[in-house]
């Protein structure tokens, strides 16, 4: 089992930023790729963004510009980087990581963007 301990979340202004941090408690589970999606209250669990090992990146349309994730492989551990954050950006952001067919998922940090 994969325990990913994420960090990072907070109240902030809109147009300020957040760096969100999550890392994995093994490193001798191999991980795939590895990604962050948000659930605002009363909506879907939602893409927000995701990395292969390899380093390619995927973005959900609302992030890309002001989003960047990234990973260090050496300590299973991934970011984001929220610039421009927005008020809808308000949300649990979850951490996942994808070892095999598994999908391991984080607790959720809280983010809210005031106006």
């Amino acid at each position: 089992q994969v325990q990913l301990v994420e960090s990072g979340g907070g109240l902030v202004q809109a147009g300020g930023s957040l760096r969100l941090s999550c890392a994995a408690s093994r490193s001798d589970f191999s991980i795939n790729d590895m990604g962050w999606y948000r659930q605002a209250p009363g909506k879907q669990r939602e893409l927000v963004a995701t990395i292969t090992s390899g380093g390619w990146t995927n973005y959900a349309d609302s992030g890309k510009g002001r989003f960047t994730i990234s990973r260090d492989n050496a300590k299973n551990t991934v970011y984001l980087q929220m610039n421009s954050l927005k008020p809808e950006d308000t949300a649990v952001y979850y951490c996942v990581a994808v070892s095999g067919s598994l999908h391991h998922w984080g607790q959720g940090t809280q983010v809210t963007v005031s106006s």
